[in-house]
């Protein structure tokens, strides 16, 4: 007769992370469906198949569990390098690379962006965790470096670009106007141009 495995907490502990990544799973698969404001626990705790008790252990408040889905829907769905970004010296260049990757970060992204913009005003979870407008802002300044504009006429380079790389404006001319992205593309290079 053998004996039973014994008892382990590293075996505990395995099945407690797993526990909390179905959790998390089922979160962030609710959230990309129905938004934020509408998940309920119930409803992750269903998807997830544990009980509502179960989901509370692991995520004691909606900060927590929203921080957890925020991790695993970036880690999933990273938005273009900055950084490579600001390796192109050419602003011209860089402009076309940047909004190449944005747009097609954003055509695989709309959906979750949408709802979660959406949400934004009705959920505080959201409000600190929801890193698009700084993210944004970044690129923003990063494709104005290298560009000869002064004073007001590099304000305004400002704003155009600011508005060329926002989530709204590829949404309006994409998903709403009919624009390919590369259309749209084209469409903001010659509104930003020098």
């Amino acid at each position: 007769m053998t004996s039973p495995r014994p008892y382990t907490k590293t075996r505990r502990a395995e099945l407690e992370q797993r526990t909390r990544e179905r959790i998390t799973e089922a979160a962030v698969e609710l959230h990309g469906s129905l938004g934020p404001a509408r998940t309920t626990i119930s409803a992750i705790a269903q998807r997830a198949d544990v009980q509502r008790a179960t989901v509370y252990r692991h995520f004691p408040d909606e900060e927590a569990l929203f921080a957890a889905c925020s991790a695993h829907w970036r880690a999933q769905n990273e938005p273009p390098d900055l950084a490579a970004w600001a390796a192109i010296r050419d602003p011209a260049a860089r402009l076309a690379v940047a909004l190449s990757e944005l747009y097609a970060w954003y055509a695989r992204t709309h959906q979750m962006l949408e709802l979660l913009i959406r949400d934004l005003p009705l959920v505080p979870a959201v409000q600190t965790q929801f890193r698009l407008p700084g993210y944004l802002a970044a690129a923003a300044d990063v494709l104005l470096a290298g560009r000869p504009e002064r004073g007001a006429a590099r304000r305004r380079a400002r704003a155009a670009l600011g508005h060329a790389v926002s989530f709204e404006a590829w949404l309006s001319l994409v998903r709403q106007q009919g624009l390919t992205s590369a259309e749209a593309i084209r469409l903001m290079e010659r509104m930003t141009a020098r």
